[in-house]
Order: structure tokens, then C-alpha cells, then sequence
């Protein structure tokens, strides 16, 4: 079975055949290793060197050169709306501050669907909209959204008077 092993962000084409489509949900577009299948019927096996959050259009690197192109798949979303601005920045800070995944559009917020959250967000007064579309939530300050055949990682500190020893992604 052809294995992925680098993923390659959808503005990152390459001059080789995509072989297949996989149509894949949030978490299976966040895990690290796994095993689909294609809508040609092919299985490919998803082993990534690091966790990646893979989107629609971007390309899995097959380890036989080949590539194969990610959708997105629908899933049951909340769909919520206030009534300004402030309110929706209100309500996107404080989904942040649960760390809920959140897709961030101009007038509208999405999350995964939950009851808890939908009470959550009827109590800060969010005009709810039950919906199936693919979730494709914001990747976070310290979220890596790619990792590709020549990503690096490595400690280091910076210049704001603070050294910390996570480790950075950086794209190339």
C-alpha cells in the first residue's frame, strides 16, 4: 500500500500525477498516522514524521513520488452569529479560552457540534444555525499546518526578553 509521508500545502504544486482524492473529516485530517481511502477505491497509509493539519487542496507525498489531493469532508456544525462585531469577537475569545477548534468567517464562527457548547453559546446570547459543511478551523498561534520533505525544527530564543524551549515551524 502507498504510503504519504510529507504533505505539500495546496499552494505547493508539484509537476506529478495525483493518483487519488481522500474526502476526510477534522480528525482524520489531524491525525498523524492513519489509514483511508481514496474515492478511486485506492488505500494509502498517512505516516507523517509530525502531526500536520491537513486542508483541502493540499497534496500528500507519496513515497512513490505520486500525489494525492485532500478535501475537506462535510460534518454536523454549529453555525453562530451575534448581533455586532464585538459580540462575535466576544464569544471567538471565549471559545478560545476552552481551546474549542474554531473556523473563523467574516460575520459567522463554526465549531464542531456539541451540546454543551450549543448551551455555551445560547448563554452568551449567539444565534445558532445547525449546519454540514467542512470544518476547516483556525491552526492557533503555535499550530504547525504543514510539514513537508524539508521542514526543520529547532530550539532557540528570541529577542523579547524571554527564552522558551518549544519548538518553531518554519515553511519553506
Amino acid at each position: 500500500m502507498p504510503r504519504a509521508f510529507a504533505v505539500l500545502a495546496a499552494t505547493h504544486r508539484l509537476d506529478r500525477p495525483v493518483v487519488d482524492t481522500v474526502i476526510l473529516d477534522y480528525a482524520q485530517r489531524s491525525a498523524q498516522k492513519i489509514t483511508v481511502t481514496g474515492i478511486k477505491g485506492g488505500i494509502v497509509e498517512i505516516d507523517l514524521h509530525e502531526p500536520a493539519r491537513l486542508r483541502t487542496d493540499d497534496l500528500l507525498l507519496l513515497d512513490d513520488g505520486s500525489l494525492v489531493e485532500v478535501v475537506a469532508a462535510p460534518e454536523p456544525l454549529i453555525e453562530a452569529r451575534m448581533a455586532d462585531v464585538a459580540g462575535l469577537a466576544r464569544l471567538a475569545w471565549y471559545l478560545g479560552d476552552r481551546h474549542v477548534p474554531v473556523q473563523l468567517l467574516a460575520n459567522r464562527i463554526r465549531a464542531q457540534r456539541d451540546p454543551a457548547l450549543e448551551a455555551l453559546l445560547q448563554s452568551f446570547g449567539a444565534k445558532l444555525t445547525m449546519i454540514e459543511a467542512p470544518f476547516e478551523p483556525e491552526g492557533g498561534a503555535y499550530a504547525s499546518s504543514h510539514a513537508h520533505d524539508h521542514d526543520h525544527d529547532h530550539d532557540h530564543d528570541h529577542d523579547h526578553g524571554r527564552a522558551h524551549g518549544y519548538k518553531h515551524h518554519h515553511d519553506h
